[in-house]
C-alpha cells in the first residue's frame, strides 16, 4: 500500500509540475511525521517542511523522528499560525475524515486555502468511503471536495486498495495486490491536487 501510495503521490507530483525541493510545504495533522519524512526523502528541503498536529505526545513523537531542520508545532488545522500564502504545498492524509463536524471542515480547508500561494497546490489523501466499524470517521467525497475547495481546480483520482482486502492479499503476493488494486470499486482512497483557479 505505502509503495503504491508513493509511485502516485510523486507521478502526480511531476504531473503538477511540484518541485518539493523548491517548495514551502505544510502538512496539517501530520501525526507522527511519517509524511513529513517521506517529504524530506523525496527532495523537500528540511528547513521548507513544516507540519502541525493538535495531539501533543503526537508533536513529540514526530519532532523525534524527522530530519532536523524540520519545523512541528502544536496547532488546530482550523486555526493555523501561520500567514496568508505561506506555503507552496499544503498536505493533508487522512485527516479530514475524522472531522465530522461539516462547519469545522469547511474552516480548516478554508485555513489551507488561506495559507496556500496563489501558485499553490494542496494536495490531498483521504477515504472516500465510510468504514463500517469505524463511526469516529466518514468519508470525504469527490463532490464534498468541491464544496470544501470552491473556485479550485481538482484532479483527482481514486487509489489504494481498501484496507481489509489489502491486508489479506498484500502477505500473500504483490502481484496479486497489484491486480485487484486496479479494480476502481476495490480502492478506498482518493489522492487529488486542488489548485486556485
Amino acid at each position: 500500500m505505502l509503495a503504491e501510495r508513493e509511485r502516485r503521490v510523486l507521478a502526480l507530483l511531476a504531473r503538477e509540475r511540484v518541485r518539493l525541493e523548491t517548495s514551502r510545504v505544510l502538512e496539517v495533522g501530520c501525526g507522527s511525521g511519517t509524511w513529513l519524512r517521506d517529504l524530506v526523502r523525496w527532495g523537500a528541503r528540511p528547513e521548507s517542511v513544516f507540519g502541525v498536529e493538535i495531539l501533543s505526545d503526537r508533536v513529540s513523537e514526530a519532532r523525534r523522528s524527522v530530519a532536523p531542520g524540520v519545523t512541528v508545532e502544536r496547532a488546530d488545522i482550523a486555526q493555523l499560525p501561520f500567514a496568508n500564502e505561506s506555503f507552496d504545498i499544503v498536505l493533508q492524509s487522512t485527516v479530514f475524515t475524522s472531522i465530522l463536524d461539516d462547519e469545522r471542515r469547511r474552516r480548516s480547508a478554508a485555513e489551507m486555502r488561506r495559507v496556500l500561494r496563489p501558485s499553490g497546490v494542496i494536495l490531498w489523501y483521504d477515504f472516500h468511503v465510510d468504514n463500517p466499524r469505524n463511526p469516529s470517521v466518514r468519508k470525504v467525497t469527490v463532490r464534498e471536495l468541491a464544496t470544501l475547495f470552491p473556485g479550485c481546480e481538482i484532479h483527482s483520482e481514486s487509489i489504494t486498495l481498501a484496507p481489509p482486502i489489502a491486508r489479506i492479499l498484500a502477505p500473500l503476493s504483490r502481484q496479486l495486490y497489484d491486480i485487484t488494486a486496479s479494480i476502481p470499486q476495490l480502492r478506498s482512497h482518493t489522492l487529488a491536487a486542488i489548485r486556485p483557479r
